[in-house]
């Protein structure tokens, strides 16, 4: 084999090496990334799924304090009354 064709396997050889592992290192960062976002989003629907729960219980308090509110006014109308 001359010189040349020697030296162009090399090249290649080098060049696929260099590509695969350019390319290891290219998903192994992805991967990372992929992780922290889907934390994020774990995170994220945690939240969301709290604030359900906060605003079923506020529906819950504001219902519970028209109650009490009417029952103030039935007494204050029945103490007006005697």
């Amino acid at each position: 084999m001359s010189d040349t064709v020697i030296v162009a396997i090399i090249s290649f050889l080098g060049t696929l090496l260099g590509a695969y592992i350019a390319n290891r290192k290219s998903a192994a960062i992805m991967e990372y990334r992929l992780e922290q976002l889907e934390k994020k989003v774990d995170k994220h629907n945690t939240v969301i799924e709290r604030t359900y729960a906060l605003e079923k219980r506020a529906e819950v308090f504001e219902e519970k304090i028209k109650v009490a509110n009417k029952r103030i006014l039935d007494l204050e109308e029945e103490n007006r009354e005697r």
